[in-house]
């Protein structure tokens, strides 16, 4: 009578337990949820200690909320697909999602279509995943029987999670065209007049700005035509108190300007301070009690230092 435990790999009653799947998706979930918290805890300590969302449309923030939100939908829809086709074919699903995912899908897809593995199937024997090509099985050595198989018309699988990315992608545009639009449209004040916090929409090059002992000191390199650096400041007893500027501007173009303005409420006053040959003291008589805008517009001059103060009389 022949031994049947000889070389024969062993089977369970025909059944091959497979291993399970690593949690790929619930890390992408994870990864999204603490992005987008962290993204939202930014906003809200931003409104806490800079003067809130004052002088910008509430559409804004809402907008750049919603292009955050659905760039990471679309990426998370993605690198999930990402997962479930390298599962198929034998791969490591969960690294290729996070590879896809925080290389962006364009970047991420197109590494992924050039390195991901062949489509394989598990041995009979030993649940191994071995080639569809292949003759024996590396694992358990038992050899495999190399069927004929009607070719099939091929299917994309797990449309869900494509059609999610594609619809994610398509609100992400919408949202950042919205954003565009209402920036646009004044969504943000960007009025040197104006009594609300100011909106740059330039840039402004090597900047440096201080508040220490009331003293707003603000140096920088360069900076767009129009671009605005504002502080508030508080006036107590506007007939007992001046303000005292001293800056310095390094290099003044042709037509350059740099023009020192205070705002309160509809009132609104500018000085010339582009070429000050000594500090400047500005009486705040026609001001009230509360809070005054103290704002330097900047008109292509470069290379500029100041130290701006108020002070008793």
């Amino acid at each position: 009578m022949k031994n049947q435990n000889s070389d024969t790999p062993k089977r369970s009653s025909g059944i091959i337990k497979r291993r399970q799947n690593p949690p790929g998706k619930k890390t992408l979930i994870l990864i999204i949820g603490i992005i987008l918290l962290c993204f939202a805890a930014r906003l809200l300590v931003f409104a806490l200690f800079s003067e809130g969302l004052d002088g910008i449309d509430i559409l804004v923030p809402l907008l750049l909320f919603g292009f955050v939100f659905f760039a990471l939908a679309m990426e998370g829809f993605i690198a999930a697909w990402v997962y479930e086709d390298c599962r198929i074919r034998g791969g490591d699903g969960a690294l290729w999602a996070v590879v896809v995912f925080f290389t962006t899908p364009f970047i991420g897809l197109l590494v992924y279509f050039l390195r991901r593995p062949e489509i394989t199937q598990h041995c009979p024997a030993c649940g191994h995943r071995i080639s569809l090509k292949a003759k024996y099985c590396e694992e358990c050595g038992i050899r495999i029987e190399q069927k004929e198989v009607p070719v099939m018309p091929a299917k994309t699988h797990h449309l869900k999670y494509l059609t999610g990315g594609a619809v994610s992608l398509i609100l992400m545009l919408v949202c950042f065209i919205g954003f565009i639009f209402t920036v646009a449209h004044g969504g943000v004040n960007t009025s040197v007049t104006s009594d609300k916090r100011i909106w740059n929409t330039g840039i402004i090059t090597m900047s440096m700005e201080t508040n220490f002992g009331g003293v707003w000191s603000i140096d920088f390199k360069s900076a767009s035509d129009g671009f605005i650096k504002e502080k508030a400041f508080i006036l107590e007893e506007p007939e007992q108190e001046m303000l005292t500027a001293d800056i310095h501007c390094g290099t003044v173009p042709d037509g350059a300007t740099l023009m020192l303005w205070i705002v309160q409420g509809e009132k609104a006053e500018s000085i010339d301070v582009t070429n000050l040959s000594e500090p400047l003291e500005y009486s705040l008589d026609g001001f009230e009690s509360g809070k005054i805008f103290v704002r330097l517009q900047i008109n292509g001059v470069k290379d500029v230092s100041s130290d701006i103060e108020i002070v008793s009389k």
